[in-house]
């Protein structure tokens, strides 16, 4: 116990910083910069009350993409095509959640020394590129909402050590998210260094609270290794806190509530039950449903003991990990070189997610090669409340730009979303 607790002690300034990088404020320069919040654009109050009966609700439905990768530590090049994880052209989207694991190498210089930012950035630079790229393309009127640019704009770019969570907006919602909050939660060397652990962010789009965790479980196949990623898992939805909020009502400190949106994405390092040749075999047939019943992940959302109320789409994909990179083999196909570890093939990267007002209309891979991983992508709608003022309170609160933003949003969200399979 000592260990964890003087290492949380000298660590926690690192491991437990809540500031982070956004676009910020949105009519700024573009240049990424690190703050500790953004500002909230809408006037504060210090009554509730004041809103009682001024006000009623409407919904609308938003395009989220949610996107894992655990890159092995490889530094991207520049110009490296983002557009496998992100699908601008295919399926272009209202919000844009991407993870990424081991962004650095898990060596103990990374792990005991400050974050690299650089690559972070340099990540956050070719996201920016690709979904700007695509907005750049289409036609002029369609790129701006009553005088407001589609742009995409950062509002949350964290990283801690390997584990790094960046989330982009269209520009023409940014006036409506607040709240914007991280925390991290260590759960590796000494059961609280940042090798392993999560990064989650949490904000709120109109009235309605989302959070995303980012994580990198344990690894390992033996049975203490799912052990410990179990522990990893309590230690993640325990110690992940969040400030209360600052707009009208409090936000709750712990994210799993039935009013927030949350999904958990990551390198969870599950693997499959069997014995490695049997698993091998199976994987060649492309038995999933065979290997899935076997699958630890699965299990444990059935059981209900650890994830108990969430969900994860079909899995209809081959196993996202161990492969030699930059080449279509599971490791372990050819020679092993002499005390070289066996890794049979498992489903490590995944998407899960718990609450009501999400519908996953796709779970899939992608197939960039440069990591021993391939990264899994899903893509939600998502139900949003919206409050929609008196006249009095409009009148006294809100100006004219405010009020044709509201206006606008029944034409820009209305959109037909049949063509999405189920």
């Amino acid at each position: 116990m000592w260990p964890r607790l003087v290492a949380n002690k000298i660590l926690r300034k690192s491991v437990g910083s809540n500031n982070f990088v956004a676009d910020f404020p949105p009519d700024a320069d573009e240049q990424l910069l690190e703050a500790p919040g953004l500002v909230d654009e809408r006037p504060s109050f210090d009554s509730k009350s004041i809103f009682v009966n001024q006000h009623k609700t409407t919904n609308l439905n938003y395009k989220v993409l949610v996107s894992t990768w655990n890159v092995g530590g490889v530094v991207p090049e520049d110009g490296f095509d983002m557009e496998d994880l992100l699908e601008t052209h295919k399926t272009p989207c209202d919000i844009y959640v991407l993870g990424f694991q081991e962004v650095v190498p898990l060596r103990a210089s990374n792990v005991l020394g400050s974050d690299n930012n650089k690559v972070s950035a340099k990540w956050n630079s070719l996201i920016r590129e690709t979904l700007n790229k695509s907005v750049a393309t289409s036609d002029d009127r369609d790129n701006r909402i009553n005088g407001v640019s589609q742009d995409f704009k950062c509002i949350i770019s964290k990283q801690m050590v390997g584990i790094l969570i960046t989330v982009w907006v269209r520009g023409d919602l940014r006036p409506y998210i607040r709240d914007p909050s991280v925390s991290c939660v260590g759960c590796g060397v000494m059961g609280c260094l940042g090798n392993k652990g999560s990064v989650s962010v949490r904000f709120r789009l109109h009235e309605t609270s989302f959070c995303f965790v980012c994580s990198h479980l344990a690894s390992g196949g033996r049975d203490r290794d799912g052990r410990q990623r179990n522990s990893d898992v309590i230690e993640i939805l325990s110690r992940s806190t969040f400030p209360r909020g600052t707009y009208l009502e409090d936000l709750p400190k712990k994210y799993l509530t039935t009013s927030t949106r949350v999904i958990f994405l990551g390198d969870l390092n599950y693997r499959i039950s069997l014995p490695e040749e049997k698993t091998r075999l199976l994987v060649e047939r492309k038995e999933w449903k065979t290997l899935l019943e076997n699958d630890q992940l699965s299990m444990e959302i059935m059981n209900g003991q650890i994830f108990r109320g969430w969900q994860e789409g079909n899995v209809t994909f081959a196993p996202t990990y161990k492969y030699i990179p930059n080449s279509d083999l599971y490791y372990g196909c050819i020679a092993y070189k002499k005390d070289e570890k066996k890794r049979a093939p498992a489903w490590c990267d995944r998407i899960i997610w718990y609450g009501n007002g999400l519908k996953q209309h796709e779970y899939t891979r992608g197939e960039v090669k440069i990591s021993d991983h391939r990264p899994v992508k899903a893509i939600f709608t998502t139900e949003v409340k919206v409050l929609r003022y008196s006249n009095k309170i409009r009148d006294l609160f809100f100006s004219e730009r405010f009020e044709d933003r509201i206006d606008g949003y029944d034409q820009i969200d209305s959109k037909d979303y049949s063509w999405i399979s189920t």
